[in-house]
């Protein structure tokens, strides 16, 4: 007969060989003082034996009623009463046959099961348990000791879980409460079963337990702590993961914030595959990194927090953590654009963070907030630095028509907020590698020719360089912008040597040079009345017949320098603070100018009614400016040949 009742099941039971009895030789009150403790216990160490749980399956089945003080007389009897196959299923508070008859005709609910034991002495069946119910005993009989070692752990943890369940699910005191919650968690850990929902049924009745009673702060946190051991190698539910960011947003100075979510956003972090089926693990770790920033050194904390989820190398061995903080730093940014976390300073991230970067649609919103614009401007500076042509091509548009990071940042993109030093920097990185080509020049020509002038004008070396490339490449075609390229180089010392050099080696354009100035003229967004008069100073702009400074920085100073243009015919100073003080100035010496654009200028009557000494003037916009009625209409007595004209939103409208 086998001693042990398959392998592992009562030789580990014992205490020792020479010190406890054979069970064949105890009474029967002694055998029913055999608890099932000792036994999961030798289970559990067994071989580091491990278990799925299980929810249903075939096992023989036979019920003996009988009081107990005979059931020591009836296991050792040579015959038992006959077995059933059974297919059962254990439910969450029962369990049931799929053929309910027999003795399985009704369900056993575990509240009625007072004990579940292992059958392994001589003379029992072999692979058996023994379920003690009131007035009787249940057997089941696996078909191998590792089916009955699967049965016998899973129904302990089915009767344990129902019994947590009812105890917490009306609580008295918290203090009892908290007693069973730290008993649930240690069974959960001490468990040989191996399945998620093994941990996740514990989170769950804590999250349960939250959402159904007014917990104390104190409460709150002596429960989250409890479960802490449960929460390094498994997510929380998504209803505790609401509590917790809770707890973040409340109480973002807690202890348990550093103790117990630390290494549970941690695990998120390196382990999750998807952020789309449990948002909340995503708001779950975007609040707990808001709440770090909240501590002293706040913006200390979060970075090494950071360099905590990269390691000590330098190559990250977590593949998972650079687009999961991504993920969940784009989701604090389209929901409240406040926090934007650097990841940039590590190299072997810093690809990977570049290509996750490049194609996303930021809100302009986003980008014209200026903590946001800040803190990315970091970053964009790290990738243009990066040596790799393959981090720094991310600075381009990644389709057509679209602006890349060099075009939002340029001088007056949405993003600039430097007057364009990281754009000139991320230039100078991009022609500095393969990009020194027509097809990168004739992309800023389209799109970024006004900025590059700009730059160029205030000295900017590879402004200058791009500038002269332009020319040298034949990228250009209009022969007012190549004049006024030309005039921009000659605004400079460094621009008039190598415009020079340029000449030297094209002679033809020399020859454009000597025709003359150009007729068409418009300076960049954010000129200012210096960089017009370094510019107008430079060369001949005789022939200037269209100006156009909408949009920059210039003021009732530039009038000193636009009276040198005696040419000029057509004047656009839409939404700049170009005054009074400019108006009397140009009706003084413009007696040509026929067409000029004041649409929301700070001029009011004072300096308009001083136009009327320009009887060629037929198109005037004075559009959102302080006119009056009474001064419009003398304006208009005095003007004969004004055709065109826009006066809304003043008083004249």
């Amino acid at each position: 007969m086998d001693r042990t009742g398959g392998s592992g099941g009562g030789s580990d039971c014992r205490q020792t060989e020479e010190s406890k009895p054979m069970l064949g030789e105890m009474s029967a009150p002694e055998v029913n003082k055999i608890g099932a403790a000792p036994c999961r216990r030798a289970l559990l160490h067994r071989n580091g034996m491990r278990y799925k749980l299980l929810q249903e399956g075939d096992i023989q089945v036979c019920v003996i009623r009988h009081p107990r003080t005979f059931l020591s007389k009836i296991l050792t009897s040579k015959f038992l009463r006959r077995w059933e196959p059974h297919h059962l299923t254990l439910a969450d508070s029962s369990v049931t046959s799929a053929t309910p008859a027999g003795y399985m005709e009704n369900s056993i609910s575990y509240s009625a099961i007072e004990d579940v034991q292992l059958l392994s002495w001589e003379n029992a069946p072999k692979y058996c348990l023994q379920l003690t119910v009131p007035g009787g005993t249940i057997l089941l009989q696996a078909a191998n000791s590792y089916l009955r070692d699967q049965w016998f752990h899973s129904l302990h943890w089915k009767k344990k879980i129902y019994k947590y369940k009812k105890v917490l699910s009306n609580p008295s005191r918290w203090e009892v409460v908290l007693k069973e919650i730290r008993s649930l968690v240690d069974m959960t850990l001490t468990s040989p079963l191996q399945d998620d929902s093994i941990h996740q049924a514990p989170l769950e009745i804590v999250s349960k337990l939250f959402s159904e009673n007014n917990l104390t702060t104190q409460d709150h946190e002596n429960i989250i702590v409890a479960t802490a051991p449960l929460l390094e190698n498994n997510h929380p539910p998504p209803d505790l993961c609401e509590f917790f960011c809770k707890h973040c947003r409340e109480r973002p100075r807690s202890m348990v914030v550093i103790e117990v979510f630390t290494p549970a956003v941690q695990r998120i972090l390196k382990h999750n595959m998807d952020f789309g089926k449990c948002p909340l693990l995503r708001l779950f770790t975007q609040e707990y990194i808001l709440a770090l920033n909240e501590l002293n050194a706040g913006m200390e904390v979060v970075k090494n927090f950071i360099h905590s989820m990269h390691g000590p190398t330098g190559q990250c061995p977590h593949p998972r953590v650079l687009p999961n903080i991504v993920a969940v730093c784009l989701a604090a940014i389209y929901s409240c654009y406040e926090e934007f976390i650097n990841r940039s300073d590590y190299d072997d991230w810093r690809l990977a963070l570049a290509s996750l970067l490049q194609p996303i649609p930021f809100p302009k919103e986003t980008l014209a907030h200026k903590k946001f614009t800040k803190e990315l401007k970091y970053v964009i500076q790290r990738f243009a630095e990066d040596l790799r042509q393959e981090v720094h091509s991310c600075l381009l548009s990644v389709r057509a028509g679209k602006d890349g990071w060099f075009q939002l940042y340029s001088p007056g993109g949405v993003a600039c907020d430097d007057d364009g030093e990281l754009f000139a920097s991320m230039v100078h990185i991009l022609m500095g590698s393969c990009y020194k080509t027509k097809k990168f020049l004739l992309s800023l020509a389209e799109n970024k020719l006004g900025p590059c002038m700009l730059l160029a004008l205030r000295g900017n070396q590879t402004m200058v360089k791009i500038l002269c490339l332009m020319l040298e490449y034949n990228i250009i075609d209009n022969n007012d912008t190549q004049l006024q390229i030309i005039s921009t180089l000659e605004s400079t010392d460094m621009g008039k040597r190598m415009y020079e050099q340029l000449c030297d080696r094209q002679r033809e354009l020399k020859e454009l040079q000597r025709k003359g100035g150009p007729t068409r003229l418009t300076l960049p967004s954010k000129s200012t009345d210096a960089d017009l008069a370094c510019l107008l100073s430079s060369g001949s702009f005789g022939n200037l017949e269209n100006l156009s400074l909408a949009f920059t920085n210039v003021t009732s100073a530039c009038a000193e320098q636009l009276i040198k243009l005696p040419s000029l015919k057509q004047l656009n100073l839409w939404s700049t603070q170009f005054g009074d003080a400019g108006l009397r100035l140009l009706s003084e010496h413009l007696t040509m100018l026929q067409v000029l654009n004041l649409c929301e200028t700070p001029v009011t009557d004072a300096g308009l009614l001083a136009l009327s000494s320009l009887k060629s003037l037929c198109s005037l916009n004075m559009n959102s400016t302080k006119l009056s009625a009474d001064a419009y209409e003398d304006l208009k007595a005095k003007l004969p040949n004004l055709k065109e004209v826009d006066v809304r939103y003043t008083e004249a409208w």
